[in-house]
């Protein structure tokens, strides 16, 4: 792993632990191993490095959710199964990095930075889903269903289930000491789950 990312995966756990506020750079400095003139070389400030995080992950996602809308092989459903397939896979993956970004958007007692860039990075692939199940409904495979609600449903409810180790363990009980997004078979569970969900609410 190379300084940068060394920073970034440093960063990723410090604010998911302590906060973006909670989080200085020299916390930043000392957790990497760096001094922080390096932080400084990379990004600037934690502002900069934070907006660096938000950019690389959206931009990531934005790619694969437009290969998902444009593969005329998929159908309407299939698309929506991918999607949710991708997102379960890469919360799970990211959960560090995905309970920053829910704390930011729930802590959002000020009109912060973060909150602004976290609005303007994300909202492009909201639009992309969107697209995906108004095509859906155009083409009578889907309900008319509340696009944006509909939206908020199927990944509001995968990323509940990352908010909190002892509240997910409550609600399948497991003991505390169990990790649900270290184990594969709950990780299918969930992306069962959410296709069943979606096809209930979605297909005509």
């Amino acid at each position: 792993m190379d300084k940068k990312d060394n920073i970034i995966n440093s960063a990723i756990e410090l604010f998911a632990s302590k906060g973006f506020e909670g989080t200085s750079v020299r916390d930043i400095a000392a957790h990497a191993g760096v001094n922080l003139a390096m932080i400084n070389y990379y990004f600037g400030s934690k502002e900069k490095l934070f907006e660096s995080i938000v950019e690389y992950r959206a931009s990531v996602t934005r790619l694969h959710l437009e290969e998902i809308l444009k593969d005329q092989s998929l159908s309407d459903i299939a698309k929506i199964d991918n999607i949710i397939e991708f997102h379960v896979n890469k919360v799970f993956a990211n959960r560090f990095f995905h309970r920053v970004i829910h704390q930011e958007i729930m802590l959002s007692q000020r009109d912060s930075l973060q909150l602004a860039i976290i609005q303007k990075l994300m909202y492009p692939n909201s639009m992309i889903v969107k697209n995906i199940i108004e095509e859906g409904i155009k083409h009578g495979s889907f309900k008319k269903v509340d696009t944006a609600l509909t939206i908020a449903t199927m990944f509001g409810s995968i990323n509940q289930v990352l908010l909190s180790k002892r509240l997910c363990n409550s609600l399948i009980d497991k003991e505390e000491d169990y990790i649900p997004y270290e184990d594969d078979t709950f990780k299918q569970r969930v992306i069962d789950h959410m296709k069943q969900l979606m096809h209930a609410h979605l297909l005509a």
